[in-house]
């Protein structure tokens, strides 16, 4: 089995806006992507034979859902490989929490597999089977803080600040399909958001088209929402990433993080963890020797 681990970095949304909707019904939207140095970590077993299946079973994740799954299997097939993989996942992510999770583990599955494999395929390709498993599998494959347009596979690197964040858990699972389509049942009477440029982002005109649909069917995210909000930080507002559930708040420093961290009610999980615009993927794959960084642990 390869040596080492694999990262597989959270992801957080700063903002998240639907700005219309394709002939398909696919959602269209404006967001910035940013890593967190809390990761899942996977560590893959090449068999000489054909086969790929996980080492053991994921709390809450079908096998024909598991994402890591799917991505050497659709990797295998395109490239026509015929040894197999025994793929071990250190789940450290919530289920559920809009931290990307399952996309970041596919993203780690193709460029392992492409290595260990001796594929030898460019990021773009890598990328593009991403696409098909996940519109937020790509940013992980290119590993770079993005601005995301479309269904969230145009992208544009930016530089951000690298802030500490808090983030709180709120102990419930959200589906994002189910969000999008009781976003999509709302009577829309002046049409979606117009969009917005990189220049509003950085001045803060903006938010979470979601958070409002999530916090409606699920009290537990409103509810954490509210508390992050009073603690009393001049960093930024708090914000719910992507569809939910998780939701975020920067801080001036990691020991202001820490006081927050501590703080938190007994029923809710959360962490302290430093944003990242290059992903800790692309640290281990320019030196795969070097050990993962696992980041913080949910506390």
């Amino acid at each position: 089995m390869e040596a080492t681990w694999w990262p597989a970095p959270a992801k957080l949304n700063l903002f998240l806006h639907v700005v219309g909707r394709r002939p398909d019904g696919r959602h269209l939207l404006q967001t910035v992507f940013q890593f967190l140095d809390l990761c899942d970590c996977l560590a893959f077993e090449v068999t000489p034979a054909g086969g790929i299946r996980r080492a053991r079973p994921v709390p809450g994740v079908a096998e024909e859902a598991d994402l890591c799954l799917r991505a050497a299997r659709l990797l295998g097939a395109r490239a026509g490989v015929r040894r197999g993989v025994v793929i071990h996942l250190d789940k450290r992510l919530p289920l559920g929490g809009g931290l990307g999770g399952g996309s970041s583990d596919a993203a780690t599955t193709l460029h392992a597999l492409n290595r260990l494999w001796g594929l030898g395929l460019p990021a773009d390709e890598l990328a593009a089977l991403g696409l098909e498993l996940g519109a937020d599998v790509p940013v992980f494959v290119r590993g770079q803080a993005a601005w995301a347009e479309g269904v969230g596979e145009r992208l544009e690197p930016v530089a951000l600040p690298e802030p500490w964040y808090v983030v709180v858990a709120p102990p419930v699972p959200v589906s994002t399909a189910r969000i999008f389509q009781a976003f999509s049942a709302q009577p829309r009477l002046t049409g979606y958001r117009a969009p917005i440029t990189i220049r509003d982002f950085r001045a803060g005109r903006c938010g979470n088209d979601l958070e409002a649909v999530a916090c409606g069917l699920h009290p537990e995210v409103a509810q954490a929402l509210a508390w992050l909000g009073r603690q009393g930080t001049a960093a930024g507002p708090a914000r719910m990433t992507g569809s939910g559930a998780c939701v975020f708040l920067p801080v001036a420093d990691r020991a202001s993080g820490r006081r927050i961290v501590e703080a938190l009610p007994d029923a809710w999980t959360g962490f302290l963890a430093r944003g990242r615009n290059r992903s800790p993927l692309l640290d281990h794959l320019q030196d795969p020797g070097e050990a993962p960084r696992r980041g913080a642990t949910p506390s």
